[in-house]
């Protein structure tokens, strides 16, 4: 079994909040790395469910 493969069946066993994290996790290797063409603003728009509650406080 290759990596992606292993990565595959770890991930199908998560919920699917942390399935999103994963997600989130995966676009910014991809980011740092210069693997995607996706723009900053497609980026945010994928972390919004995970840091959304974060960035929505009474302090801001």
């Amino acid at each position: 079994m290759d990596i992606a493969e292993q990565i595959y069946q770890e991930a199908k066993r998560l919920p699917e909040p942390l399935s999103r994290e994963v997600l989130d996790f995966i676009g910014y290797l991809e980011a740092k790395h210069g693997l995607s063409d996706t723009p900053i603003e497609d980026l945010k728009k994928a972390q919004e469910t995970t840091l959304g509650p974060i960035w929505d406080t009474p302090e801001d």
